[in-house]
């Protein structure tokens, strides 16, 4: 519930800014040699608590979850046709017209850079948090606190080196302005895992720990979900296998309501509450400074407020006859919500649309949106890990044991059972397509397009140039201040 959340809000850790806010000329946080020292800080469970929450912070910026990461996910999976209205830089992602100049992508960046920082400045005094005395704080509790900014560290990394292939690759706080070179993308996976190895070890269960949190489990699931991108199956279904004490909604729209977040089928959430402030929603786009505690995405997807967005034809043609997913997921014309019936004229933006968006909207208790939206994003939750089990399974040779994980989300769904006997390719087609409806809008199947090599037929005709739009451009930005990333490390075609 909303009451026992932790809050993220920078309001909240002002003395934690002075240390790794400060930005340098190449945008990278430096530590601030006039402000609190960690010497003195790391003193008290609330200290080191407060820290550990900085690194959270930085997921809720408008160049994150507050605002972009849905357009520019959604956007460039074709999930999502644009309305008249809708801006450029979003538009891009529909075409694929972006190019090193973008604002919201030099935005995702600095605003995951600005997250490992803030993750370093935790795990680089980790000794500090060591001495700290049992009667003060716990062995455990430390461990688990190292192990939350651990996993923050490998989130933010894996959000960027699925972006943008090779990055720099940064594990404590820079003390010069010169900036850091590219690290392979292989050198930065291999920190991610090493990080997620790490967390696993030593956060909690779900049960013992605070909503919004880290937890045990929301790190296996991460590492078997890197596992599965690099095309280690074994290892990834190893991982999942460890999964314990999840299982899925009895009602799907549930995963996507206020009042029923962090149910048994979350694993990891992006938190949001509206009622713990949004004064600098439009302030923090890269920092997570202030209170920024909703996100604009029911406002930008509501079909009956800015409707920027509409689910596509593409998208809403796949579901089969009969799929109750598709109900949670979309309003037509005739559907009931907070603000009476759904009418054509609603879904009418130039030409009237076959649907709006219902997954992550209010619209099921209220009648308007505003910019203000307190619904969590789920990261993470247990029918995309029995996916991507599936897929695991079927990759090893064991076909009928995906059709059993596949089964268990098409049931949820009202949908009659795949038999055996399937062939891997007939499995294969089975999970893009469940994973298609199942995760939709939920900022997934772009990058299942581009690890399936599906883009030629997912993507036609949307301008995606094969050699190019599968990184985005490093932005101009970084390569102005960075003095160790020139021109000739941007990515292909840029």
């Amino acid at each position: 519930m909303k009451a026992t959340r932790i809050i993220f809000s920078m309001f909240m850790l002002f003395t934690i800014m002075v240390i790794v806010n400060a930005c340098s000329e190449n945008d990278l946080e430096l530590v601030n040699p006039n402000g609190l020292s960690p010497e003195t800080f790391f003193k008290t469970e609330a200290q080191v608590q407060s820290a550990v929450n900085a690194a959270y912070a930085n997921l809720q910026t408008r160049g994150l979850y507050s605002r972009h990461m849905f357009f520019s996910q959604d956007n460039m999976s074709h999930e999502n046709d644009g309305n008249p209205q809708l801006e450029a830089d979003k538009r891009q992602y529909l075409d694929f017209s972006f190019d090193s100049s973008h604002g919201p992508i030099a935005d995702y960046w600095e605003s995951c850079y600005r997250g490992i920082n803030k993750a370093n400045f935790v795990i680089g005094n980790e000794e500090l948090i060591n001495e700290i005395e049992e009667s003060i704080m716990s062995n455990a509790t430390k461990q688990k606190f190292i192990g939350e900014a651990k996993f923050l560290r490998a989130l933010y990394n894996f959000l960027l080196v699925t972006r943008f292939g090779d990055i720099p690759l940064i594990t404590e706080i820079p003390t010069t302005t010169e900036g850091i070179a590219k690290s392979s993308a292989s050198e930065v996976y291999a920190l991610i895992i090493s990080d997620l190895q790490s967390a696993s070890s030593s956060l909690f269960n779900k049960s013992d720990e605070d909503n919004g949190r880290a937890t045990k489990g929301a790190a296996i699931a991460l590492l078997g979900k890197v596992y599965l991108f690099l095309g280690e199956h074994s290892l990834a279904l190893t991982e999942f296998n460890k999964l314990s004490g999840y299982a899925l909604e009895p009602n799907y729209f549930y995963n996507f309501t206020e009042e029923t977040e962090h149910g048994v089928e979350s694993i990891f959430e992006i938190e949001y509450d509206d009622a713990l402030g949004a004064g600098a929603k439009w302030d923090s786009s890269v920092t997570g400074a202030g209170p920024n505690e909703a996100t604009f995405r029911g406002q930008e997807y509501g079909f009956n407020d800015w409707f920027n967005v509409f689910p596509s034809d593409d998208l809403l043609d796949e579901f089969e006859v009969g799929d109750t997913r598709y109900a949670d997921s979309f309003y037509s014309v005739g559907d009931t919500f907070g603000g009476g019936t759904v009418t054509a004229e609603m879904l009418t933006a130039g030409d009237e649309r076959r649907a709006g968006w219902k997954k992550y909207q209010n619209y099921y208790k209220d009648a308007n949106e505003d910019q203000e939206s307190g619904i969590n994003f789920k990261y993470l939750r247990y029918a995309d890990v029995l996916l991507m089990m599936a897929e695991c399974e079927n990759e090893i040779g064991t076909q009928d044991n995906a059709v059993d994980l596949i089964n268990e989300v098409r049931e949820r769904a009202s949908l009659v059972d795949l038999p055996y006997g399937l062939s891997k390719a007939e499995v294969f087609d089975a999970i893009v397509h469940e994973r298609k409806v199942e995760l939709a809008g939920e900022q997934v199947r772009f990058n299942d397009i581009l690890r399936w090599n599906l883009v030629s037929t997912e993507l036609a005709g949307t301008n995606f140039q094969v050699g190019k739009n599968e990184l985005w451009p490093i932005p101009d930005r970084e390569i102005t201040s960075n003095e160790n990333v020139s021109a000739a490390d941007q990515n292909p075609g840029y």
